[in-house]
């Protein structure tokens, strides 16, 4: 950073000043004085030179107005910026808010308490409320319309100094003994302040300032200080909030009368005097400070007494206040910028977001990229890149990277200049200086420093690629430290330890050329290194200490900046013998410039440089300045006798809208003279004075104009001269055209004047010729018109490319509407789908396959996007077209459509259809969607395979005890797949025989197959069994709960065939209770026979039934009662008769009502109560 004095203005009759306040907003400046002197002042930028921008515009006073009012003399002055009022207080307690109306200030409202004298005055955040301090103790709090809030009298207690916190919560007070107290916004006492820098200091003190800063241009990083207070023995600690423990600290040195912060809270400026050893009197000084505490410079002022200072609004100026005069100094910041590639990148921060915001600016097109980065540091740029470094982010700790360090604290990130990161580097050493190579980046720390070369697809020269391939295998990344001595070979190895090791002498300023690294330390050292392989070379010694270092194109010369923007030059190569008379190597040269804050070399010409000085730049050839150019740009390029400059002061007053006219291009006078020369006296002496002053841009300048003058002899010169092998074949094509006005044309096409040149061939009635233009330049909007005004043969190909072209360039901005109706005109079927695809018009997509003939090869293409989105059927229709059947499955099985799978792959006889639902419902059962499977099965209509999987989960869901009516609907839904698998078999077997023989043949064959392949199961001959087990289980019990006791005996009879399918102790309990029931004890007493005697009971059970049998059998004779009929049903077996599913009765009728699904049978008088089967739950037809 880098200040200098710019202007002085006196106040009449040397009135001495004692404050002053320069208004962030509108730009007024107050200054107060003795006997009652109140001056607003403005200073105005009247420029008509858009290159005349920002400081280095003139600035006048535009106003200049002296405010009657006050008698004594003027103490406190502040800015309410948001309701444009001043306030100010004199000597006497007087206090007056002054209005601006119509250009002039007036009065609003006075106040006077008549006791004591204002000692401070400060507005919060938002201009709402202001608070004022007396000095015998008393606080009002007002409001902006002039209103008390509060107010309250502090007993005992000297007041000197008022804040408010950023959110108007809390309040300090300074004392006049130098303690600060914490207050609430109401008024009430909250704690004294720990003052951490008044440690070990003796005596009275009194507090010089106390600004907090309200973060209303964002902060530097998160939780950066902001709360900077100030004693007038110089300490000063800044805190991040009013009770932080642990401040930064400052011994500024000096006697301090005013502190402030600039506008965005990165700089604090201490304004005071400094005692010299060589002078008697003390000398003013301002220093600069970051919120860390960091020293970044200190400004000299003339005159005897400094009594006040205040920032400009851009903190780009600072208004000093000495004696009866107000001194100006303007302020070049250290912003974080770069310049690569066309690109301007800048960093700014923003009062909603905690990171940086940087912004890749890409001048050429006008776009521009935006990043958001974290703790950024500095910003560093070279060729296409640019290296962003900054804290690493504690919260995400990163991964361990290649060389293993954890932990590390920092990241170089590489980023093109579009701001994409290409590689991050996690560092463990501050780079507090950055240096970029094309092939390098060197990063230093106070005591050591890291290369890190750098690989980016580029392509680079063999030359260049020599140089790195040796050192890429001895490893890529090094660290050193500054105090020892490389050799070039291969010593540095990363290391960290070497980072942590102190040196009594720390690094002030790095820079790096394609083969030199030069190190400047704080002694005034400077130590030159060789690249690729770091060997130290040699050590130079200069008397000053650099801030910025540079070197030229060849290596050959170092410029030094040092901290007071001297600016001096250093032969690195030169040998001369010094006093002593021995010979050394490095001279420092004879030039020396006061006030410099920014200086780059030229890139192709190791003598020529530029330079800023003050508000003027500066060009010099062999250290011989040419005459200035006002401006205060920073100056981003220079070469081929041009520089390029930006405006960062004008564009960061507005960062996200920067403007193509902040970026300013100069010419040096060679190419200014040059080009005066060929347009005032000719190509003949201009060329001669070129050939004088040789430069590859002086012979483009002439070549140029030689080509407009259609001159090709001296334009071939010349371009050989700039060794431009295009420019020498494009004059030898011209001298093969014979006519004059065609040679005029590929002159202004060229030239890239496209319009005239497309004129002129139109002219020549050269339709061809303006369209072969318009082609080559890719503007198939004018190729289109100018095919549409003429008719040719060859122009229906060129018509559809156009339209083709026009449509991918829509397509290419995702315009996919206007895209498709040019593809339609150019019928280019592929883009269309894309396009149709895109736009999601799937009936556009749908009517495009339908119209392609068979077997074109984007059928496949649209097939897959309808495959994408699950539009099975407009898939499989399009797979078909091409013939691709096996596609078409393989669609529908991948979008669930079994079914139709398996119809298309009988339809087209392919042999894998069975293997493929054999693996989807393995998937299935894998994952436990046995029911998935069952219905998978079923939709294909493999029904053996369906019925087998729910006979498995009838058989388990019984074993598991589980409701009896859902475990019969499983056993009846395995059954009827049974059936529907019969079904299939009779028919499939119908369909072979067909027109041989009867059906009744048909279906035998069919039932013998089946016979082949069922015998192994036991289900597919008796599918019903289970269901007619549980049917006949709970009907038993509903007919016993109904109280038809004989008839739930009958069911529960049947039971005992199934003693395979429900558990035996179920049957018999049952059947005991129903004989029980019916007072059947014969056939009670073999049910507890049986339960007696079965196995899987314990022994405890089994007496249980004993008890209980003996019990019962005491009371009753185990004799049935109606032994007839039951007779029938226990000896007579139930292969008879047929059971009725109703009832459970045998049917000994010949009418009889049979199921058409399960054939089974029911009593011809109970069908009429039902509409469906009692067993299988078909409608009764």
């Amino acid at each position: 950073m880098f200040f200098y004095l710019s202007k002085k203005i006196a106040i009449p009759n040397n009135v001495k000043l004692k404050c002053v306040s320069w208004n962030k907003d509108q730009g007024f400046i107050a200054c107060g004085g003795e006997d009652g002197l109140l001056k607003v002042l403005k200073l105005e930028t009247q420029t008509d030179d858009a290159k005349l921008r920002g400081l280095a515009a003139p600035s006048n006073l535009s106003m200049n107005q002296t405010l009657e009012g006050h008698s004594g003399s003027v103490q406190v002055v502040t800015w309410n910026e948001q309701y444009q009022k001043l306030t100010t207080s004199d000597q006497n307690g007087l206090i007056i808010v002054w209005m601006l109306y119509k250009g002039s200030w007036y009065e609003e409202m006075i106040n006077n308490r008549n006791k004591s004298v204002v000692r401070s005055m400060s507005w919060n955040a938002d201009g709402q409320k202001i608070c004022i301090v007396y000095e015998d103790g008393a606080v009002i709090v007002g409001s902006v319309d002039g209103n008390r809030i509060w107010g309250k009298d502090l007993k005992g207690i000297q007041l000197c100094h008022v804040a408010w916190s950023a959110d108007s919560k809390i309040l300090l007070f300074g004392m006049a003994n130098g303690e600060i107290h914490i207050y609430d916004n109401q008024g009430n006492f909250i704690m004294k302040m720990k003052l951490n820098c008044l440690v070990n200091v003796t005596g009275a003190i009194s507090i010089a300032g106390i600004h907090w800063y309200h973060g209303t241009e964002g902060y530097v990083e998160p939780d950066c200080p902001c709360l900077a207070i100030c004693f007038d023995n110089g300490r000063c600690q800044i805190m991040r909030h009013e009770n932080d423990q642990n401040p930064v600290l400052i011994d500024t040195g000096m006697y301090v009368v005013s502190i402030q912060w600039n506008h965005i809270g990165s700089v604090l400026a201490v304004a005071g005097s400094q005692k010299v050893l060589t002078q008697d009197k003390d000398v003013n000084t301002v220093q600069f400070y970051t919120p860390f505490g960091e020293h970044l410079g200190t400004l000299k002022v003339p005159g005897k007494q400094m009594s006040a200072l205040s920032w400009e609004g851009g903190g780009l100026k600072i208004a000093l206040a000495v004696d009866s005069f107000i001194y100006f100094a303007n302020i070049r910041p250290d912003y974080k910028w770069g310049y690569c590639s066309n690109t301007v990148v800048y960093a700014y921060t923003r009062p909603d977001r905690p990171e940086y915001c940087v912004i890749f600016w890409d001048t050429k097109n006008n776009e521009k990229y935006v990043k958001y980065v974290k703790s950024l540091l500095s910003i560093t740029t070279c060729g296409d890149f640019c290296i962003l470094a900054t804290k690493a982010d504690e919260n995400h700790p990163q991964e361990e990277n290649e060389m293993g360090t954890f932990g590390a604290t920092f990241v170089l990130v590489l980023c093109n200049s579009i701001g994409t990161p290409l590689d991050p580097k996690y560092i463990d050493i501050v780079p507090l200086f950055v240096a970029m190579t094309k092939t390098h980046v060197i990063a230093a720390s106070k005591e050591a420093f890291y290369t890190w070369q750098y690989r980016v697809a580029k392509k680079l020269t063999a030359l260049e690629i020599n140089q790195i391939t040796r050192s890429r295998k001895e490893g890529r990344e090094r660290i050193y430290h500054i105090d020892d001595t490389p050799s070039g070979s291969v010593d540095g190895v990363l290391d960290y330890s070497k980072a942590i090791q102190g040196t009594r002498d720390p690094i002030c300023a790095i820079t790096a050329s394609d083969k030199t690294l030069i190190v400047g330390r704080e002694s005034g050292a400077i130590q030159r290194y060789s690249l690729p392989n770091v060997g130290l070379i040699q050590k130079y010694s200069l008397n000053c200490r650099a801030y910025q270092l540079s070197l030229n194109c060849n290596s050959s010369r170092l410029a030094i900046i040092d901290l007071s923007g001297s600016l001096t030059f250093f032969d690195l190569d030169a040998r001369v013998t010094d006093s002593t008379g021995q010979q050394v190597t490095g001279e420092l040269l004879k030039l020396e410039r006061k006030d410099v804050w920014d200086m780059k070399w030229a890139k192709d010409n190791p003598d020529l440089f530029a330079m800023m000085e003050k508000t003027r730049m500066y060009v010099f050839r062999n250290l011989d300045p040419e005459e200035p150019i006002q401006t205060s740009g920073y100056i981003c390029n220079f070469e081929d006798l041009e520089i390029k400059s930006v405006l960062l002061d004008e564009i960061l007053k507005n960062p996200e809208h920067p403007n193509k006219d902040y970026i300013i291009n100069f010419e040096i006078r060679s190419l200014r003279d040059s080009r005066a020369l060929i347009e005032k006296v000719g190509i003949e002496d201009a060329s001669q004075f070129i050939e004088d002053n040789p430069h590859p841009r002086l012979w483009r300048l002439l070549a140029e104009a030689a080509l407009q003058k259609l001159d090709l002899h001296t334009a071939e010169q010349a371009f050989v001269h700039c060794k431009d092998y295009q420019g020498i074949k494009f004059v030898k094509r011209l001298g093969n055209l014979q006519s004059e006005p065609m040679r005029q044309a590929e002159v202004a096409a060229y030239f890239g004047r496209f319009e005239e040149a497309e004129r002129m061939y139109l002219d020549m009635d050269r339709r061809d010729l303006a369209i072969g233009l318009r082609l080559k330049l890719g503007d198939w909007f004018r190729v289109l018109q100018l095919l549409k005004t003429g008719s040719g043969d060859a122009d229906d190909s060129l018509l559809e490319q156009a339209h083709n072209a026009i449509g991918d360039y829509f397509a290419d901005r995702q315009k996919w509407l206007n895209a498709v109706q040019y593809y339609v005109q150019g019928r280019n079927q592929e883009r269309l789908a894309e396009c149709y695809y895109m736009l999601e018009d799937y009936d556009g997509l749908e009517n495009l396959a339908s119209s392609l003939p068979e077997n074109h090869k984007l059928l496949p293409e649209i097939a897959q996007m309808f495959v994408r989105v699950g539009m099975c059927e407009q898939a499989v229709t399009a797979f078909l077209k091409c013939n691709q059947p096996k596609a078409a499955v393989d669609t529908c099985v991948h979008l669930n459509q079994w079914n139709k799978a398996v119809e298309l792959a009988k339809n087209h006889s392919m042999k894998e259809i069975g293997s493929l639902l054999a693996r989807y419902a393995s998937h299935l059962l894998e994952k436990n969607k046995t029911l998935d499977a069952i219905e998978l099965y079923r939709k294909a209509n493999y029904f053996y395979d369906a019925a087998k999987l729910m006979f498995k989960i009838a058989d388990e869901e019984a074993k598991k005890r589980t409701k009896p009516l859902r475990v019969k609907k499983l056993y009846v839904l395995s059954a009827l797949l049974i059936e529907q698998y019969h079904e299939q078999m009779k028919n499939a077997q119908r369909g072979k025989v067909k027109g041989k023989s009867s059906e009744a043949t048909s279906a035998l064959a069919g039932l013998l197959e089946e016979e082949v392949l069922s015998t192994t199961s036991r289900f597919t001959d008796n599918a019903w069994r289970g269901a007619e087990a549980y049917h006949f289980f709970i009907l038993a019990q509903r007919q016993l709960y109904q109280g038809y006791v004989d008839t739930a005996l009958k069911t529960a009879l049947h039971l005992r065939d199934y003693e395979d399918i429900i558990p035996a102790v179920e049957i018999y309990s049952l059947l005991a209770i129903c004989a029980c029931a019916s007072r059947a004890f014969g056939t009670c007493s073999k049910a507890f026979i049986k339960l007696e005697s079965l196995e899987t009971l314990s022994s405890e059970q089994k007496q249980q039934y004993e008890d209980l049998a003996l019990e019962i059998f005491t009371k009753h004779t185990p004799k049935d009662n109606r032994k007839s009929e039951l007779d029938s049903l226990l000896e007579g077996g139930e292969g008879k008769l047929p059971t009725c599913v109703a009832t459970g009765s045998p049917i000994t009728e010949y009418q009889f009502w049979m199921c058409s699904v399960c054939k089974h049978c029911v009593l011809a008088q109970e069908i009429s109560n039902y509409n469906f089967c009692p067993l299988c739950h078909s409608s009764v037809a």
